[in-house]
């Protein structure tokens, strides 16, 4: 069991209208088990998205079915404009 972790770095201001769109966003991409987090204590502006998969090689079918999926570019379209920076990371369930 593998767990993507997202970590995104707002703009100022931003951090509501990116968790809004992650949360949208995957929603429409049926990701399993998924989960928008925002910063309580730690860095200011983060917004955390998690989710679940099975393997590496269903993360990599993800991504692909993502960058494919006309519905999902177009409501992806504008997103870069709410962050600053981000990370991934992929943890493996043990």
């Amino acid at each position: 069991m593998i767990i993507v972790r997202n970590t995104f770095t707002a703009k100022p201001g931003q951090a509501g209208k990116l968790a809004a769109h992650l949360k949208e966003v995957a929603g429409l991409g049926n990701l399993p088990n998924f989960r928008v987090l925002t910063d309580v204590t730690g860095e200011f502006n983060s917004v955390v998205l998690e989710y679940q998969l099975e393997s590496v090689a269903a993360f990599e079918e993800t991504m692909s079915r993502y960058m494919k999926d006309p519905g999902i570019r177009e409501k992806a379209a504008g997103y870069l404009d709410l962050w600053s920076t981000g990370s991934r990371q992929l943890l493996r369930v043990v």
